[in-house]
């Protein structure tokens, strides 16, 4: 039977994009002519904040010193869990050579960024977390200089905890700055920063948009819309878990797709029916959030079977992906496109946004279909060199003349004409074009 949708978005991911794009343009090139005291002008009107940008020493010890032991050791615990993960991750690339034909050969060198820009949101939360993905996996990766920066609220500047995670994982400066303000500082040079090769991190539409924008005079992670999660349950799964676990993620935000797929009918009308009392439940903010999120965004999807239930996922190709389904073995082999996978009711994806190791910053809105997420790799050039004997050169100075002249690239095929002529001196060769 085709799918069958007990619940139907209203609006999608891309709604209002063309709006925030023009405000994050002026935005950059109003701070990347005018510098710092822009950069300032929109904090103070953006955020309320006119203290200092950078954090001192003294000021990061201060603000350490107020987190309490419990706090510090729940974030130590998370750090640890991501950088092992970080480190597995790193092992799995390695340097190599190998002789491609013999007296030539080539390999490839892993070699960090020299200087990253990690983002960390702090509007709606504080996300101390996303300090503890971003800067250590930077970390782990070797990156020379490591900028963490993060919106500060009036009059008190970042929260402890973030500064707390961001220095323990190992920022090497703390900026008090979010937003499109933020990434710009970090990008140009500002306050005193080295220009960064890499952005990463979460962020708002805003921040999203201006690292769009800067690709590719800067790298990024990824471009990044709002967070999106997709459930895959079948009968066996238990409506509660599920639903909370739906409710869970729509609380990012007003405008965070949460889906759930099914091929059991009862399931997802009893999942329907407990969403709103959950939401209620929340605290104001959360609620706010989670209700404009359910309401516009979120899906109900009814698929025949599970094969029809894993091409729906594939399609959607979300960020987080959950399967609370029976053959769990079955689902990881044969899903394909996500950002991260979480099989079974024992994990979710809150543990994997705070505290299992695997990275939280992932790819939204169908980019999973060709990319994953964070990881040590992004912070990593992976590069290749070659050397060859003389004779060693021969082979392919012989192949690059004659391809070189087919293609028309005379100059090209020059580079290895003087070669075979100085090397081989009194060998006659066939360096004509192949017709």
């Amino acid at each position: 039977m085709p799918r069958e949708y007990l619940k139907k978005a209203t609006k999608t991911a891309q709604t209002g994009e063309a709006e925030v794009s023009r405000t994050v343009a002026t935005m950059l090139a109003d701070i990347e002519e005018n510098g710092e005291p822009a950069a300032r002008r929109h904090a103070a009107q953006l955020d309320g904040y006119e203290g200092p940008v950078v954090l001192s020493a003294d000021a990061i010890a201060e603000a350490c010193a107020r987190v309490p032991q419990g706090l510090r050791d729940d974030i130590a615990f998370a750090h640890d869990n991501v950088r092992r993960f970080a480190e597995a991750q790193k092992q799995s690339v390695r340097d190599v050579q190998t002789e491609v034909v013999p007296g030539l050969i080539a390999g490839q060198r892993t070699i960090p960024c020299n200087a990253a820009g990690c983002y960390i949101p702090g509007g709606r939360y504080s996300h101390v977390a996303s300090a503890i993905m971003t800067v250590t996996t930077a970390k782990v990766a070797g990156v020379s200089h490591i900028a963490a920066c993060s919106p500060p609220r009036p009059g008190t500047g970042l929260p402890p905890a973030i500064i707390f995670a961001a220095h323990l994982c190992g920022a090497d400066t703390i900026l008090a700055m979010g937003g499109v303000q933020g990434i710009a500082a970090m990008t140009f040079g500002l306050f005193g920063l080295p220009r960064a090769d890499i952005l990463a991190g979460p962020g708002n539409q805003y921040v999203a948009e201006a690292k769009r924008i800067l690709f590719g005079r800067v790298g990024i992670d990824m471009v990044a819309g709002p967070t999106d999660s997709l459930i895959l349950a079948d009968a066996s799964a238990d409506p509660h878990i599920v639903a909370t676990d739906l409710v869970s993620q729509a609380e990012h935000g007003y405008n965070s797709p949460v889906w759930l797929v099914t091929d059991d009918r009862a399931l997802a009308q009893e999942v329907a029916r407990r969403v709103p009392d959950l939401i209620a439940a929340l605290p104001d903010l959360n609620r706010t959030s989670a209700e404009a999120a359910w309401r516009d965004y979120a899906e109900i999807i009814l698929c025949d079977d599970r094969e029809d239930m894993a091409a729906c996922s594939d399609t959607y190709a979300p960020e987080h992906l959950t399967v609370q389904a029976a053959d769990l073995d079955w689902w990881l082999e044969r899903l394909t496109c996500y950002g991260s996978l979480f099989l079974g009711e024992e994990t979710t994806v809150s543990y994997g946004d705070k505290a299992t190791g695997t990275n939280h910053v992932l790819p939204t809105s169908g980019a999973a279909k060709y990319t994953g997420g964070l990881s040590v790799h992004k912070y990593m050039k992976v590069v290749t060199w070659q050397r060859a004997t003389r004779a060693g050169s021969k082979s392919v100075a012989l192949a690059t003349a004659r391809i070189s002249r087919t293609e028309g690239m005379e100059g090209h095929a020059r580079s290895a004409d003087v070669r075979l002529a100085k090397y081989f001196p009194g060998e006659v060769f066939d360096l004509a074009a192949q017709t």
